[in-house]
């Protein structure tokens, strides 16, 4: 690990080619829950911080002066600590010392990264240039990093399981939560990388509904989107089922459109293709199939170009995913986020590299805040089949997810065990 992060601080030192600027990169405080006397928030150290210094603790600085290479000031560990807690010291140069290091360079410029430092304020706009540099570091992941995500599937492929098992007419969303995350830990995990999403009938359709006491019944939509975290390393996978009873007709076809979509979407994944370029295409995608289910019409080009598929696939196909749920997604430099109800939600905006680590998650819902907007049924008036859209009203949605690793040949589909 030792060498792993040289490498990392050697490459950030080289990417910002700094002379006179010191840089200080904070882990954070512990934060108190409200109200909760002596109880914390768990604590996670800010990810500039983790994936430079290799560990987490709080109050911590990383310092880096371009002419004598890295500190890591680490705070003391109190009589209170060790006797509740069972902490110990951790490797570093005592916080205390910061003080004479920052004096003994005094005049010199400082650019705070990570989390807030207090008593120091460093330049802001410089601040946002080397954070992109480090984070534009950070896509590709490298052996260590990619070991901790495959821990994460596989544990994350263990709550699928038991998932599975447990999907049975009265089960309710909670109870399925507690299977798949207890599934999670029992695999290996940490944690959830995120807030577990289990969404039954109607609640399918809401992106990031929190479970609930909905109970499924016979023929009922379950949509699940949920990840197991390893040392902060996280998968992000959703499946959608149906429970036997009625007719599965509309939900087979519906599934099988979004699941072409989303293997058309993984054999794109390779070095040089632009994110925004794959988003399109599955928005065309997306729009001939629901024009197939007589639920639009015209062609897929007009229809995207109107963005009438936004109203049934109104997020990003994905995002990049690793330390942490939306690990260094953002835009390439001088691109800006389109204001087009279509691509105002990508999340990523780049061409992909070999080493990136993409979720790939197309979907079809039905939203009433959406397709009930009054504004939004006269734009689009002549495209949709409003009369066959209000009678799925209730339906929810279908996703698809895989976390996908973009290699020098074809796309590594880290999830695949995850039917």
């Amino acid at each position: 690990m030792e060498d792993l992060l040289s490498k990392r601080r050697e490459r950030a030192a080289a990417a910002w080619a700094l002379r006179e600027e010191l840089v200080l990169i904070g882990s954070g405080p512990v934060i108190g829950v409200p109200g909760g006397a002596d109880q914390t928030y768990p604590f996670l150290a800010h990810v500039e911080y983790l994936w430079l210094a290799g560990h987490e603790v709080a109050d911590a600085v990383l310092a880096f002066d371009p002419r004598d290479g890295w500190t890591d000031f680490i705070p003391p560990v109190t009589q209170a600590e060790r006797v509740w807690e069972g902490r110990t010291d951790a490797p570093g140069t005592p916080l205390h010392e910061l003080g004479g290091w920052l004096a003994a360079r005094r005049g010199r410029p400082v650019v705070t990264l990570g989390a807030a430092i207090p008593g120091i304020a460093g330049d802001g706009i410089r601040a946002a240039a080397l954070r992109e540099q480090l984070m534009h570091l950070r896509r590709p992941k490298d052996s260590h990093e990619l070991a901790l995500v495959r821990k994460a599937c596989e544990a994350t492929a263990q709550g699928f399981r038991a998932l599975v098992q447990a999907l049975k007419a009265g089960a309710s969303e909670r109870e399925l939560q507690v299977e798949l995350e207890t599934a999670f830990l029992r695999g290996g995990a940490d944690r959830t990388g995120y807030g577990t999403i289990v969404g039954i009938g109607s609640h399918a359709g809401v992106l990031h509904f929190s479970p609930g006491d909905r109970r499924a019944q016979s023929g009922d939509v379950v949509l699940v989107d949920a990840g197991a975290e390893v040392s902060r390393y996280t998968a992000d996978v959703t499946r959608t089922y149906r429970l036997p009873g009625g007719d599965d007709g509309f939900f087979r076809a519906l599934h099988a459109i979004v699941l072409r979509v989303e293997q058309n979407a993984i054999s794109r994944c390779r070095p040089g293709a632009e994110w925004r370029d794959l988003h399109l295409a599955a928005a065309h995608e997306i729009a001939e199939g629901l024009v197939s289910l007589g639920l639009l019409v015209g062609s897929a080009e007009s229809l995207v170009e109107r963005d009438t598929h936004a109203l049934f696939f109104p997020h990003g196909l994905g995002h990049m995913v690793g330390l942490g749920v939306r690990d260094a997604s953002g835009y390439l430099p001088g691109r800006a986020r389109s204001t087009r109800p279509g691509l105002s939600m990508l999340r990523t905006d780049l061409p992909l590299e070999p080493g990136y680590l993409m979720t790939v998650e197309p979907g079809v819902y039905f939203i009433p805040a959406l397709l009930q907007d009054a504004s939004l049924r006269e734009r689009h008036r002549d495209a949709v089949r409003w009369d066959r859209v209000d009678a799925l009203m209730e339906f929810g949605g279908v996703r698809i997810e895989d976390d996908i690793l973009v290699t020098e040949s074809d796309p590594d589909v880290l999830t695949a065990s995850i039917p």
